[in-house]
C-alpha cells in the first residue's frame, strides 16, 4: 500500500481521535513529513519503539501504542495461562500523551483479559523494571523518550526478570506486532469497564515504599553518611522529569539532608521549558542547577533525565566554578568508591565483577584490576548488563558490584535491572560526603585518579541524520568502514579491529579471532597507542556515533589526542559533527 493510500484510510476512519484528525490535515502542506509519517510503520525493535507524536503510522500516538500492545497481548496468549493471567506493569514519565499512552495499552490488554498495573502518576523508569520484579509480572511497559526532544515519545517493555527483553522472546514479540495489520481497528475495553473486571488496577505507594527500601541498602558507609551527609551541600535537578519525588524521599531517607531542588525545574514539565534538551549529558541542562549552586556554595550539582534512568553530575573547580563531569568519570569515581569501601571493610567478594559497554572508559577495567575484581565488557544497551546480572544470579559464578555505560548510565545494586538514577544519586552524594570530610570534593578524587592510573579521555561524536535519506547514509557509511578498512587514525596504526556484526577480530598482521558477544552493528579500532576509536549507529535515535578512548600523562595531552582523532575520523568518513 502506498504512503497516499494509508493517509487517506487514516483521513476516512471515521472514529479517528479528533486531536490526530486535525493535524492530518496540516500534513498535506509538507509532502515530505506526509511520507515519512505514512511510507514505513514506526520500527519496533527488543527495545521497543521510539517516535516523534503525532499522526501515521510511524508516529507515536494512540493507535501504534495500541498496534504495540496488541502484538504484546498476542504473545502472551501464546505463552502459560499462569504467565498471562500474572499481567503487565506500566508507568510513564512526564512526557506528552504518556498518561493516555500508558491507559490505551491497559485497555487494550484488558480486551484480552490480561490484567496491568498501571501507577497513578509518573515514575521513574527504574521503578517500573522494579515493579516487574516486585509484583512478579510477565511483563512491563514503559512509556518514555528518556532524553529525546519533547515532541518524541517512546515504548520499552521488559520481561518478567526486570530488564529488557531476551533475543528469543524479543523476537517473537517483535513478529506478533508486525502481524497487526490495521492499528485503526484495535478493539480495546472502556477504562470503567476494564476497572470493573479487576483487569486494570491502580498502584502507588505500596511499590514506592517497596521500592525505597531496597535503594536504602545502596549506602555502603552508613556511620560516615550519618555523622557527615546532613552537612553535603547538594543541588538536584530532575530536569522536569520523574525524578522528583523518588530521589528527594531516597536523598532525604539515607541521611542527606542538606540538598536543594531546582524550583524552576522541578515541575513536570512536557514541554522541558527551561532547557534546550532535557539530557544530563548536556552542559547547557545544568544552567540552572550552576546558578543555584553558586547562590548556596554548593558542593555538588546532579541531574536526572525525564525518566530518571541517567544521571549527571557537575563539580566545582578549583576557581570556584562548576565542570559538568562525563559518564565516563563518574562511573569510575564510583566504582573506585565502590570497592575502596568494601575492600576496607572487608565485604569485597573474591568473585565480584564489574560490568560496562564496551564503547566505555578503560579507566575503571584499570580501577577493577587494581582491586582484583573482573571487568567484563558487554554490547551497548543495558540490556547486555541486565542479562549478565541474571546469568550470574542463576549459576552463582560472580557477585555483581556496579555496572555502566558512558552514557550516564548507572546500576549499584540488581534489584532493578536498567540503569537507575536514583540509586546513582544516593551513591554519588555518598562518595562526595567521603571526599568532603578529608577536606576535598569530586575534582579532586577525579585527579587523584589520573595520578594512580593515568588521564583517560573520552569523546563521542554524535552525528544525526534524520528520515529515510539519513537511514541510508548511515548505512553506507558503515558498509563504507567495512570494506574499505581504516589502517590508522591521525597517523596511529591500527592493530586490530573487532567487527561485532560479523563476529571477527581482525588482527594487523590478518589473523583472525572470533568474539563471543551477540552480534550487532559496532566497529571497534585498537591502536598501537593503546587508542580506540569505535563507530555505531544508535538504535534508538536517528543517529551514528563514533566513540574515542584515550591515555595520556596529562589532560592537555589527552585533549590534543582526542582533537587528532576527532579530524581523522571526519577525514575518514567525510562527515562532519
Amino acid at each position: 500500500m502506498s504512503y497516499q493510500s494509508t493517509y487517506e484510510q487514516w483521513k476516512n476512519e471515521e472514529a479517528l481521535d479528533r486531536e490526530l484528525k486535525t493535524e492530518l490535515e496540516s500534513l498535506l502542506k509538507n509532502e515530505t513529513e506526509l511520507e515519512d509519517a505514512f511510507s514505513h510503520p514506526l520500527e519496533f525493535g527488543t527495545a521497543g519503539m521510539r517516535g516523534i507524536l503525532g499522526p501515521g503510522i510511524n508516529r507515536m500516538n494512540i493507535y501504534t501504542v495500541r498496534q504495540a500492545t496488541e502484538g504484546l497481548a498476542r504473545f502472551m496468549e501464546s505463552q502459560t495461562e499462569e504467565n498471562k493471567s500474572r499481567g503487565v506493569a506500566i508507568a510513564y514519565d512526564s512526557r506528552h500523551k504518556s498518561p493516555e499512552f500508558a491507559l490505551e495499552a491497559a485497555r487494550t490488554l484488558a480486551r484480552h483479559g490480561i490484567p496491568s498495573y498501571v501507577f497513578e502518576s509518573l515514575r521513574p523508569t527504574p521503578e517500573l523494571s522494579f515493579a516487574v520484579r516486585h509484583l512478579n509480572t510477565f511483563t512491563g511497559i514503559m512509556i518514555t523518550a528518556s532524553h529525546n526532544p519533547a515532541n518524541y515519545n517512546g515504548y520499552k517493555i521488559y520481561g518478567e526478570s526486570g530488564g529488557q527483553m531476551p533475543p528469543k522472546d524479543a523476537d517473537a514479540l517483535t513478529e506478533y506486532v508486525r502481524s497487526v495489520e490495521n492499528p485503526l481497528q484495535i478493539e480495546v475495553l472502556s477504562e470503567e469497564e476494564a476497572k470493573e473486571k479487576g483487569l486494570l488496577k491502580i498502584i502507588g505507594k505500596e511499590v514506592d515504599n517497596a521500592y525505597l527500601q531496597e535503594v536504602d541498602t545502596v549506602t555502603i558507609d552508613r556511620e560516615l553518611v550519618s555523622r557527615e551527609g546532613k552537612d553535603l551541600k547538594l543541588v538536584f535537578t530532575p530536569l522536569h522529569g520523574a525524578g522528583k519525588m523518588l530521589g528527594e524521599k531516597a536523598l532525604e531517607q539515607a541521611g542527606f539532608k542538606g540538598f536543594s531542588l531546582v524550583p524552576e525545574q522541578s515541575v513536570a514539565d512536557p514541554d522541558f521549558t527551561t532547557v534546550k534538551s532535557p539530557n544530563p549529558e548536556e552542559h547547557s541542562a545544568f544552567e540552572y542547577a550552576i546558578s543555584l549552586g553558586e547562590k548556596e556554595g554548593a558542593d555538588l550539582l546532579v541531574a536526572t533525565d525525564p525518566d530518571a534512568d541517567r544521571l549527571g553530575v557537575a563539580v566545582k573547580l578549583p576557581d570556584e566554578t562548576y565542570k559538568v563531569l562525563s559518564g565516563n568519570q563518574i562511573g569510575a569515581l564510583m566504582l573506585d568508591y565502590i570497592l575502596k569501601a568494601r575492600k576496607e571493610a572487608n565485604t569485597l567478594p573474591e568473585n565480584a565483577v564489574v560490568l560496562k559497554s564496551i564503547v566505555s572508559s578503560e579507566l575503571s577495567t584499570a580501577i577493577a584490576e587494581k582491586y582484583q575484581t573482573k571487568m567484563v565488557n558487554v554490547l551497548t544497551g543495558f540490556k547486555f548488563i541486565a542479562e549478565k546480572i541474571q546469568q550470574y544470579q542463576e549459576d552463582g559464578s560472580q557477585t555483581f558490584m556496579f555496572g555502566f555505560e558512558e552514557s550516564y548510565g548507572y546500576l549499584v545494586k540488581p534489584f532493578v535491572r536498567d540503569k537507575d538514577a536514583i540509586q546513582a544519586l544516593v551513591l554519588i552524594a555518598e562518595v562526595a560526603t567521603y571526599y568532603k570530610q578529608k577536606d576535598e570534593n569530586l575534582y579532586d578524587a577525579l585527579q587523584e585518579i589520573f595520578a594512580e592510573y593515568g588521564c583517560y579521555q573520552e569523546k563521542t561524536i554524535s552525528i544525526t541524520m534524520s528520515g529515510l535519506e539519513g537511514s541510508a547514509k548511515i548505512a553506507s557509511l558503515m558498509r563504507q568502514l567495512r570494506e574499505e578498512s581504516p589502517e590508522s587514525f591521525g597517523g596511529i596504526k591500527v592493530v586490530s579491529t573487532e567487527d561485532y556484526k560479523t563476529q571477527k577480530k581482525v588482527h594487523a598482521d590478518g589473523s583472525v579471532t572470533s568474539l563471543n558477544t551477540p552480534a550487532s552493528d559496532v566497529l571497534k579500532y585498537f591502536l598501537e597507542d593503546e587508542s580506540w576509536i569505535a563507530a555505531r549507529p544508535s538504535g534508538t535515535e536517528p543517529k551514528i556515533k563514533f566513540y574515542i578512548g584515550v591515555k595520556a600523562g596529562s589532560e592537555e595531552a589527552a585533549e590534543e589526542k582526542i582533537k587528532a582523532f576527532s579530524t581523522a575520523i571526519s577525514e575518514v568518513t567525510n562527515v562532519t559533527s
